[in-house]
């Protein structure tokens, strides 16, 4: 893979960008402290704004990396505070694999936000990078999840039994990917 950092995607509704440490009153209000959002993520709810300033300064040292993928989620029509994020959050340049989480605000569910931004990650991973394979997974009693992967062509590969953990404990992982040759 040919890695070139973050760079801005733009879609029809979204702008996906990277973050900055002012966005942390964002991150934090939109989704950070929501549990419904973090009930099935592998990190627990911020307390506060200064949790979400401490990832968010984090996040922003990483972008100085060619191989560190996170971007924020901005709706155009809401201005420019994000309303969730979209990440590679495991790659394997053997085999130029590229693994994606990501998660939204509340607020936005149910409106084709995160297939529209997972299409134009995925696009930008196959087409800028060069990526082989593009993989994700969700735990199964969050089948939205699931369905944004399908959206987005991804194929389901199977159910890994009592393979992952998140915010529930030890649970199922359902496991979707994208190939090269298959769009």
């Amino acid at each position: 893979m040919i890695h070139c950092g973050t760079q801005i995607i733009e879609t029809e509704r979204l702008l996906l960008r990277r973050f900055t440490v002012n966005d942390a009153d964002a991150v934090y209000g939109n989704w950070a402290s929501d549990p419904d959002v973090t009930k099935f993520l592998t990190w627990p709810v911020h307390s506060s704004v200064d949790v979400s300033r401490a990832v968010l300064e984090t996040w922003v040292s990483s972008y100085a990396q060619k191989n560190y993928y996170q971007w924020a989620i901005v709706l155009k029509e809401h201005g420019s505070d994000p309303i969730g994020s979209i990440a590679a959050v495991h790659m394997n340049d053997d085999i130029d694999m590229i693994h994606i989480g990501y998660c939204l605000g509340k607020n936005w569910w149910h409106q084709g936000i995160m297939s529209e931004a997972l299409k134009a990650v995925m696009n930008y991973f196959f087409d800028a990078v060069g990526a082989n394979r593009i993989e994700s997974r969700h735990d199964p009693r969050n089948p939205y999840s699931g369905m944004v992967m399908k959206k987005c062509g991804m194929k389901y590969e199977g159910t890994l039994r009592s393979s992952d953990r998140n915010n529930q404990g030890i649970c199922d992982a359902c496991w979707y990917a994208l190939l090269r040759s298959e769009r």
